[in-house]
């Protein structure tokens, strides 16, 4: 719901805990003041409004403070005169918070106070369904757990075998190169020389005489 009020001779749409400045009003800081001017009142699709003003309605307001608005400047120039007149002016202002709005006896606080419990109590009643649930799936959870257990026989731990404390450590070395074979024949250099040895072994045959012609 919302309503249009006149005050100060200007027009300001409003609504339940809108703050603005007005023109200055002779009340107090702290107090609450009621505005009869009101030209429209909107609720939803519902709207009323007044010739000048809507009967039976009223807007409620709190003074929040008085204040003074940004300086304005005022600058008169009369030419081929020397004429040059400059002015600063501050308005003096009244903030309001506007508290509620009333329409043939319905208060737009009465309807925001309401709909803020519905709204509470719903949360409320959202987060007690999901503690519940919570709830279960976690006893649930358990009896899985204990059914899980109950079913698969807790094996005991292999011991495992202690180091013996004489054992040397096992060193890794590479492979030596295998010896060249004694039983390889020699090679062709060293043959003469054995050549040489076995004939100093053995005497060496006769040689037999070639028969000749003469002798025949």
């Amino acid at each position: 719901m919302y309503a249009v009020i006149e005050t100060g001779g200007k027009q300001y749409s409003v609504e339940v805990g809108t703050e603005l400045q007005v023109e200055l009003l002779d009340v107090e800081p702290g107090k609450t003041i009621t505005i009869d001017r009101v030209l429209l009142v909107a609720d939803g699709d519902e709207a009323s409004i007044g010739r000048p003003v809507v009967a039976d309605a009223a807007v409620e307001a709190e003074v929040v403070r008085q204040m003074r608005g940004e300086k304005t400047i005022s600058f008169k120039y009369r030419p081929k005169a020397r004429s040059r007149v400059k002015k600063g002016h501050r308005q003096e202002l009244t903030v309001l918070r506007i508290s509620d709005i009333t329409l043939n006896g319905k208060s737009a606080a009465g309807d925001a106070k309401k709909a803020a419990a519905a709204a509470k109590t719903e949360r409320q009643r959202l987060e007690e369904a999901a503690t519940a649930q919570a709830a279960k799936d976690a006893e649930l959870a358990a009896k899985l757990a204990v059914g899980t257990e109950a079913a698969a026989p807790k094996k005991a731990p292999a011991k495992k075998a202690a180091p013996k404390a004489d054992a040397a450590p096992v060193k890794t070395t590479k492979a030596a190169p295998a010896k060249a074979d004694a039983t390889k024949k020699p090679s062709a250099k060293a043959a003469p020389a054995d050549a040489a040895k076995t004939t100093d072994a053995k005497p060496a045959a006769p040689k037999k005489p070639r028969a000749t012609k003469k002798d025949e």
